[in-house]
């Protein structure tokens, strides 16, 4: 597929810098998420990578890649070069024992468990995987499991996004003001119809086609709140659906706990 040019930029110039840091260390380097779904927006978007090696890091290897990080954050400090280090071992495994790995966030090179280590993770890298490189993702090793992605999807709704929703209701909080911002709705209200998508299909797909999935899978009362975070995540220049931000504030909290509710009717039996 097509990758955007920023992508490619920022991909290669990390692998030209790991590779003068550790030759050898990184065995493929593969792009999911967005890019990998085809929705990259670089207003929006983070580029979201999975680099495997053939064993974990070691303490220099670490400290080299903090380094390749720091310079790449650097260079490009948007859209964030965000992802995990994983094995080959690790791929062919259930994500969920995993354990911490090395990861990267806001461009920050760390080593706990990572929000990404998961079966959405594991199922977009097998089927949409952009592989800058090594092998082919069809020809990696990939554990995948339905009940346990669609598992982990209704387990995300209930315990991240119902402490999220809680967390934005109020608003003299940093995360209930940037609710008041643009951003934050669109993707908070195409995150939770994403989980819904999977819960109810058993497939993956990109926020954008969750936004079309939600309008015709809920009222006709949330069309308006779907259609405001689908013009939010085009970057359009029409204006906005709502009077204020307050208002498009309400919409969308709603509409999260709309969708979370509704998430455990598809819990399954």
């Amino acid at each position: 597929m097509a990758v955007h040019p920023l992508v490619r930029t920022v991909a290669e110039a990390f692998l030209r810098d790991v590779d003068d840091e550790f030759p050898g260390l990184v065995e493929g380097l593969y792009l999911t998420g967005s890019v990998a779904l085809g929705d990259f927006r670089p207003h929006a978007s983070d580029i979201d990578f999975v680099v495997v090696t053939s064993a974990p890091l070691s303490e220099a290897q670490r400290t080299a890649m903090r380094r390749v990080h720091s310079r790449i954050r650097a260079r490009f400090p948007r859209p964030h070069f965000n992802g995990i280090y994983v094995t080959w071992d690790d791929l062919a495994a259930d994500p969920q024992h995993c354990g911490p790995v090395a990861s990267v966030l806001a461009g920050r090179f760390r080593v706990r468990a990572s929000a990404d280590v998961n079966p959405v993770t594991w199922r977009v890298l097998a089927e949409r995987g952009v592989a800058m490189r090594g092998p082919r993702p069809a020809e990696v090793d990939v554990w995948d499991e339905p009940g346990t992605l669609r598992a982990w999807s209704l387990g995300n709704l209930e315990e991240h996004w119902r402490r999220w929703r809680a967390t934005a209701g109020r608003l003299v909080t940093p995360r209930g003001l940037a609710v008041l911002g643009s951003l934050a709705p669109s993707w908070s209200v195409l995150s939770v119809s994403r989980l819904h998508f999977t819960l109810r299909t058993g497939e993956i797909t990109s926020k954008s086609g969750a936004g079309f999935y939600a309008l015709h899978a809920f009222p006709e009362r949330w069309e308006r709140i779907v259609n405001e975070c689908l013009r939010i995540r085009r970057n359009s220049a029409l204006p906005s659906l709502y009077r204020n931000a307050l208002e498009r504030r309400r919409a969308a909290l709603d509409y999260i706990e709309m969708v979370l509710d509704d998430a455990l009717s598809l819990r399954p039996a």
